[in-house]
């Protein structure tokens, strides 16, 4: 049967569903958005532009992307929408024209310790599938491949209840891959008893060296010395086996102590429950510091490491296991399933083959399938989301990225362009929220916001071609060409740290000096081996309490912590309060005497509607402010608490530096957020809501008045703008000139052109990497121009 052909030789007009070629924006207010509206063409790159905390995740994430996925969610029964997130409707007036949207954003992947990059991709349920095929020898179904699952077996009887009961014999049967010792986590968690008690001394005479565990304590040292189970006069290393047993490890047991019924539990359950299941971040310092010492990690014995159980480690695959295929690096395992011919999975090792490439094309040839998840950096955990579009046969989508080039050096970012530009050309909307000139340098249509941050922002001040952008003058456009010079003089080194044979990950036997107060720059393609390099050995060199090691990690805090709790700042501000009201400075904290009691201080209030996801909405009674409104009766310079909480770091420097409200502990602090280039944020904003950037930089500001030596800094310009990058520099520069030495890990050829020395590692990334490329200043980096560092950074500062 032929293909019916066309008679028609003219084009038809343009039909009416083709007419819709923009997303329209109108009346946008959520968070400092000030009544923005404009207009995006669909499939094209748009890239969004502005000093941090001009509003550019507010139009895209919290207003864009938030109502496609919210009216995506409201297709489903309100049983499923129960089972998933539901962002409240943002607060705009029209958005029309929005297509499904698939966020790609830097949130840091789960860490959990049975999470990796295998199971956060299909990779590794691909390859388990593939060794219960192909596995010599058979040892069950998929399951039994994966170290997640433990083996389990049942046998007895059952009643069927159909018709008249009986009763069956039934046996139950799964095989799983985990490792019995380890329950797949790959490592054993050891506590050091010397650091618990002094087994020379007996409990009545103080044995316990336990932080927090006093002689008098009827609920840790009292529970063992009086219960009857332990002859309190006896030195703990004269103890029988029998004692010992009931000293350590006694399972929950009822005791009378003076009459009081208590329960006494062997030791080292208990310090398992009171210590090692709290988070480490939130203790404080001397528990945390007790923590380090008396536990240790070590990888499992039993399986080596590998998490697997025996028959898992037993089956091959032309004699490489499961376990030996996640540890490979992915771009030679991508080599290792190119090379199986097996006809009878033809699909599987397809599809296996794209995954294992992808990660190769996108960047991350380096990891390895058995890298734990909550390892990887913010860019990482991002690009490997990707990874799953990047084969996707979906069209019309709008994909938003936020800041897909952090962590990735020059050469990589041309790579990171051309994905998103062939996104874009299979007919998709990309919007890409970016402060790299690089990815401005590709996009369609720019959308500068500003002109400032905060409440100095909010506001579209261009809207056009790059062209246009340059022209413009707003202060993105006048800082896209900005080209930092190489430093014509450097510092003269105060001393030298010496690492002598680092191995750790993929380093090689590397020997380094890295000069002692100077600001030295550790640079080098993306898995290279620098994170290695720096944490992995400076701790142990220095002495870790002489290292301020400051990195984009999460910030431990409910959404009750803000940048007042978390910085200490709140503190000298209650008591500024109290002492001007005559009150008590805990009336001044909605954690405590002074919380709103309908909404408990949380300034909303929560609804649960069963299957259907919870609603919050302000709380009435304090309509947001979270204080009772007798608190809010007392004042400090004309200004109640919740009215300081909701200034900006800028306007509370201003309020706590003279006058009425002159309070040099709070302007102190202030004057270290301001330093790191927050003066935008306000004291009350949740940390939830802060970028990894900001997080960062509110760590340096906590730790600038701290007494370390050496400062290390994970990528400080992650989230910065052309313009606060300089910024950056001087408060870099500020802290080497007070005595400290910085040691900076970072891509941006700004901070690479004012260092006074650069170690470049490479030459490639994972085995390909873990060397010395360079050592020496920049100028000497340019000239020599011997590495992909150096010629990325001769062509940035135009030599």
């Amino acid at each position: 049967m032929s293909m019916a052909t066309r008679t028609d030789t003219q084009s038809p007009a343009l039909h009416v569903a083709d007419s819709h070629d923009l997303i329209r924006v109108h009346g946008a207010r959520e968070n400092n958005l000030k009544d923005v509206s404009i207009e995006i063409p669909k499939r094209r790159l748009t890239v969004f532009t502005g000093v941090s905390g001009s509003g550019k995740s507010s139009l895209v994430f919290d207003t864009i992307a938030a109502e496609s996925q919210r009216m995506i969610n409201e297709t489903y029964s309100a049983f499923v929408q129960g089972f998933m997130p539901t962002p409240a409707r943002p607060e705009v007036d029209v958005l029309d024209g929005l297509t499904t949207a698939i966020i790609v954003d830097q949130q840091r992947m789960g860490a959990d310790p049975r999470s990796t990059v295998g199971t956060a991709t299909d990779a590794n349920a691909m390859l388990r599938i593939l060794f219960s095929r192909l596995g010599k020898p058979h040892i069950g179904p998929p399951s039994a491949y994966a170290f997640n699952v433990p083996s389990v077996r049942a046998s007895g009887a059952i009643t069927v209840e159909r018709g008249a009961k009986k009763a069956v014999k039934a046996t139950f049967n799964r095989t799983g891959g985990m490792c019995t010792r380890c329950e797949g986590r790959g490592t054993v968690s050891d506590i050091d008893l010397t650091q618990l008690y002094d087994d020379s001394k007996s409990l009545a005479e103080g044995a316990f060296t336990i932080p927090g565990w006093k002689s008098d304590s009827f609920w840790t040292v009292r529970v063992y010395a009086e219960s009857g189970l332990l002859d309190p006069d006896k030195p703990i290393r004269k103890y029988t086996a029998k004692e010992m047993q009931d000293f350590l490890h006694r399972e929950p047991t009822k005791v009378k102590v003076e009459g009081v019924n208590l329960t006494y539990e062997g030791l080292i359950p208990k310090i398992q429950k009171s210590f090692l299941s709290k988070d480490k971040e939130a203790m404080q310092p001397h528990i945390r510091a007790f923590v380090e010492r008396a536990v240790t990690f070590t990888t499992c014995p039993e399986c080596d490491g590998t998490r697997l159980s025996e028959g898992a480690r037993s089956s091959k695959i032309e004699r490489i296991g499961i376990a030996d295929a996640c540890a490979m690096q992915i771009s030679d395992l991508a080599e290792w399933v190119r090379g199986l011919k097996e006809p009878s999975v033809a699909p599987l090792l397809a599809a296996l083959q794209h995954t294992l490439d992808s990660f190769t094309e996108i960047g991350l040839g380096y990891l390895s399938l058995e890298r734990p998840a909550g390892t990887l950096s913010g860019g990482e955990a991002q690009r490997v989301k990707m990874i799953r579009h990047l084969g996707s046969s979906l069209t019309d989508v709008t994909y938003v990225f936020d800041e897909p080039t952090i962590g990735l050096h020059p050469h990589d970012i041309q790579r990171m362009n051309g994905l998103l530009l062939r996104l874009r050309d299979k007919g998709n909307t990309v919007l890409v929220v970016e402060h790299k000139p690089e990815t401005i340098a590709i996009a369609d249509h720019v959308v500068d916001l500003g002109p400032g941050a905060g409440t100095g922002g909010g506001t579209v001040c261009f809207e056009g071609t790059l062209e246009g952008l340059r022209a413009s003058g707003t202060v993105t456009g006048r800082h896209l060409d900005d080209r930092a010079a190489v430093k014509e003089t450097v510092r003269k080194p105060t001393g030298t740290l010496e690492i002598r044979g680092a191995t750790a990950n993929n380093l090689q036997n590397v020997d380094v000096d890295i000069p002692l107060g100077a600001l030295v720059v550790v640079t080098g393609v993306a898995g290279s081996g620098k994170s290695s390099l720096v944490h992995g050995s400076l701790p142990r060199q220095m002495g870790a309490e002489n290292v301020v090691s400051i990195d984009q990690g999460a910030i431990r805090g409910s959404r009750r912590s803000n940048p007042a709790t978390y910085t200490g700042l709140l503190d000298p501000i209650r008591k500024a309060f109290a002492k001007a009201n005559g009150v008590k400075p805990a009336l001044f904290s909605a954690n405590s005497e002074g919380a709103c009691p309908t909404c408990n201080g949380a300034g909303v209030i929560y609804t649960d509607l069963a299957m259907m996801a919870g609603v919050s909405s302000p709380c009435e009674e304090c309509e947001g402010k979270r204080f009772q409104a007798s608190v809010l009766e007392y004042h400090l310079a004309g200004r109640d608490i919740s009215e300081v909480l909701a200034m900006s770091v800028t306007e509370a420097e201003e309020f706590f530096g003279a006058g009425e409200a002159h309070t040099p502990a709070a302007h102190k602090i202030l004057e270290r957020l301001a330093d790191v280039g927050l003066g935008y944020l306000t004291l009350g904003q949740p940390l939830t809501t802060l970028s990894g950037g900001e997080r960062q930089r509110l760590k340096l500001a906590t730790h600038m008045a701290g007494k370390g030596g050496v400062y290390v800094l994970d990528e400080p310009t992650t989230g910065l703008h052309l313009a606060d990058v300089e910024h950056l520099l001087g408060l870099l520069d500020r802290l080497v000139d007070s005595g400290k030495s910085v040691i900076v890990i970072e891509h941006h050829q700004a901070v690479m052109a004012h260092a006074d020395w650069i170690v470049d590692l490479g030459p490639g990334a994972g085995h390909d990497g873990g060397r010395i490329v360079f050592e020496g200043t920049p100028a000497d980096l340019v000239a020599a121009r011997s590495t992909l560092t150096g010629e990325h950074l001769a062509a940035y500062v135009g030599t």
